[in-house]
């Protein structure tokens, strides 16, 4: 995968087929401290520490319709080659919570790619679970919520052309206003 954000479709889909009706994906750059921080929280059916510990193992997975999975062992060898790493935390019945942490300036990091048009392609495909987008640049963030649009838009399906295209301009829009602001503010532009 060249972008992170398709590691990130990737792990959220994994998270759709574990049952989750929430999943809630963070996305936290934080240049004075060089680190960027990728959150992927679900509420699926979890998994057993012995299914925790093998992961991250390319020739492990739980789906049927193939013999590897190559998601999550991609996305730890990414973070770990920005001198980063990759936790995963899961209880069954209670979901599964992975974080990944790379160095934000990083020359083999890869780029963070196209994240709304990652989070619209989840929505529209996934239209009845509910996504939670957080992005955070320094102090300042935003939260795109498949609830409240739900709650505004009184049943027209969130798989419906014009509402996916508004949110992915609402990603957009409030993701260069942050970080303009903060690289007109003296912070470091990613």
């Amino acid at each position: 995968m060249q972008e992170l954000s398709l590691n990130i479709l990737d792990v959220a889909q994994n998270s759709v087929r574990a049952g989750a009706t929430l999943t809630e994906i963070t996305v936290d750059e934080q240049p004075a401290d060089d680190r960027l921080t990728i959150s992927i929280r679900d509420n699926g059916c979890g998994m057993t520490p012995e299914q925790v510990g093998q992961v991250t193992d390319p020739f492990f997975t739980t789906r049927t319709t193939r013999k590897v999975g190559l998601g999550v062992p991609l996305l730890k060898m990414a973070a770990e080659l920005t001198g980063g790493g990759l936790e995963i935390t899961s209880e069954p019945g209670r979901g599964t919570d992975l974080r990944a942490v790379f160095g934000l300036n990083h020359i083999d990091r890869m780029p963070l790619g196209d994240i709304a048009a990652t989070i619209c392609s989840l929505i529209q495909c996934n239209p009845d679970i509910d996504f939670l987008y957080t992005f955070r640049h320094g102090d300042a963030s935003f939260c795109a919520d498949t609830r409240e649009f739900r709650a505004v838009l009184e049943g027209v399906p969130l798989s419906t052309p014009e509402v996916v295209a508004y949110i992915g301009g609402y990603i957009r829009e409030n993701t260069a206003e942050i970080q303009n602001q903060s690289s007109s503010d003296g912070g470091i532009e990613p």
